[in-house]
């Protein structure tokens, strides 16, 4: 019976023994994870500089974006009043003059239009570049053109550079 009661003792150490060992084993690799499951400021800072050159390389490009697609919808806008043109002509036999009140011929019917369409050419009104500024229309244009439709640029005057450039249909 000692001998039981000894073996049983001895199997109760090694459990203990075990046990202990295990618990220790868990901790350190417990306090392991939690070193491991961190960033170090090293590696935070890292991150940092690269969102950085990279708002520097993006930035400057976007932020150029905003005149280019004004530049560009009133490009497309110039295209549309000149199709505009166009179907008044087919329906009438001649772009619309001074006389008959230039683009505002497309928006509402001149007395001297006979097969004008019924609604107008040009939806929403007297048409507009992207500056909400009146499109440009002269008869007969330079250089032996039918008519010159153009548009003021950014600056809404005659002339200018760059965004303030004058932007013209061409055809």
């Amino acid at each position: 019976m000692k001998m039981v009661m000894k073996q049983k003792e001895h199997v109760k150490d090694a459990q203990k023994t075990s046990s202990v060992a295990f618990g220790l084993a868990a901790r350190s690799s417990g306090a392991r994870m939690k070193r491991a499951s961190g960033f170090t400021l090293i590696e935070v800072m890292v991150v940092i500089v690269i969102l950085g050159v990279l708002a520097a390389l993006i930035v400057p490009n976007v932020m150029g974006r905003s005149e280019k697609a004004k530049i560009d919808t009133t490009q497309i806008t110039l295209k549309g009043v000149a199709g505009a043109l166009d179907q008044y002509k087919l329906d009438n036999g001649h772009f619309p003059t001074m006389q008959e009140g230039g683009l505002d011929a497309l928006v509402n019917q001149p007395a001297t239009a006979k097969n004008w369409m019924p609604g107008g050419y040009v939806k929403g009104g007297y048409p507009k570049d992207s500056w909400k500024n009146d499109v440009q229309y002269v008869i007969p244009g330079a250089d032996g053109r039918a008519f010159d439709l153009y548009s003021f640029g950014a600056d809404g005057k005659d002339g200018g550079e760059g965004n303030d450039a004058d932007i013209y249909y061409q055809p």
